[in-house]
């Protein structure tokens, strides 16, 4: 299967939000949350199938130069896990946040989350801080990751 990355567009909410829903429930994002970063001109990054018509995943930055850059969030299907896409949303991600020159990218991830962990840790983040009962309603921590640029 190939997979292209593209920039995210209105249209492409709707079909995020099944995906929200699978990996985060009742801590999804909603519609809403995705149009204002969008209006908020954050960069957002969305993985298609080879033909475009299938969204895998997604991916957004919110960049605060000349410091901070944010990572949003990263989803990817559940069915299409396992395949790269997640990296590859990643180091676009990353890659934004270096041609904005900012010094530090930072995330927050379930403190349970531990494969999303392993990931950052690869690309060189590392836990900063515990933001405690930051997801609701679950009420659970967030751990704050950070990585030099």
């Amino acid at each position: 299967m190939t997979v292209e990355l593209a920039e995210l567009r209105w249209f492409h909410i709707e079909a995020l939000l099944p995906i929200e829903d699978e990996l985060f429930g009742e801590e999804r994002w909603s519609a809403g949350m995705f149009w204002n970063e969008l209006a908020g001109g954050h960069h957002y990054l969305v993985a298609l199938d080879g033909d475009g018509d299938d969204v895998l995943g997604y991916a957004g930055l919110a960049l605060a130069p000349p410091d901070e850059a944010w990572i949003q969030n990263i989803g990817v299907r559940k069915d299409a896990q396992r395949r790269g896409i997640g990296r590859r949303l990643l180091e676009a991600l990353l890659a934004e946040a270096r041609r904005h020159g900012t010094r530090q990218v930072l995330l927050e991830v379930a403190v349970d989350n531990l494969p999303a962990q392993r990931l950052y840790a690869g690309y060189g983040f590392e836990g900063v801080g515990v933001r405690k009962g930051y997801y609701q309603p679950s009420n659970t921590d967030a751990l704050v990751m950070m990585r030099e640029n």
